[in-house]
């Protein structure tokens, strides 16, 4: 049986190869692999943290706190119930809204700006790294609560499950930078990552980090290790 005759190929064919063979593997690297999530950025309001004792002493024996509104984070919900924060200076904020559901600790969150018309020097923390920080008077329709300690600042953060961890090469408690985009456009350099199974991928930043920046749901973002 006859063999056909071998293939055979000019010099310009074999530079037009060569070209699409190198242009097609540089196209690969170029282009990222589709994240896991799509990233959402959040803003933080001023709110608190209650265990179950305390909202028992603020709203009376046996009461349960009364989800009003989910939050991103599966299971975190705003309630309906709220109290007023009694700082240094005799001055106030009402309606401080509590975030369930109920914790181990009483954590309240401010952004700078509030902390200083209290006349609070606040420290920036990480959710329940509370101790050796300013405490306040709580006051709710049935009571006070006096704490001793657990009003912070809290630190710019984002939430993501291990395969977003894994995306975009980061571990538990380290940290990455947020770049916000848009005309006052600016880069959070010490994003605080918190990985667990159940987290959503969220950023969260305070009302005065959103301010400086201008920010909007609209304005892009991007995660940089």
């Amino acid at each position: 049986m006859a063999s056909s005759p071998p293939t055979t190929f000019s010099r310009a064919d074999i530079e037009r190869l060569v070209r699409q063979s190198i242009l097609s593997q540089l196209v690969a690297k170029s282009e990222p692999s589709a994240a896991p999530n799509p990233l959402v950025v959040n803003i933080s309001a001023r709110h608190c943290h209650l265990s179950q004792e305390a909202v028992e002493m603020l709203f009376g024996a046996g009461h349960q706190l009364t989800p009003m509104k989910g939050l991103y984070q599966e299971g975190q919900y705003a309630a309906e119930e709220s109290v007023t924060l009694i700082g240094p200076r005799s001055r106030v904020i009402s309606n401080l809204r509590i975030l369930g559901p109920c914790r181990d600790f009483n954590q309240v969150e401010l952004a700078a700006t509030d902390a200083i018309s209290l006349g609070f020097k606040i420290p920036t923390r990480n959710s329940g790294d509370i101790a050796g920080t300013p405490g306040c008077m709580l006051m709710g329709p049935n009571g006070f609560l006096e704490m001793e300690e657990g009003v912070i600042r809290a630190a710019p953060h984002v939430h993501m499950a291990p395969e977003d961890a894994a995306y975009y090469g980061v571990e538990n408690k380290t940290f990455m930078k947020l770049r916000v985009g848009g005309d006052t456009g600016l880069t959070f350099e010490r994003i605080y990552v918190r990985v667990d199974p159940s987290f959503k991928l969220e950023v969260h930043i305070d009302t005065d980090e959103g301010n400086a920046c201008r920010f909007s749901p609209e304005t892009p973002c991007q995660l940089i290790k």
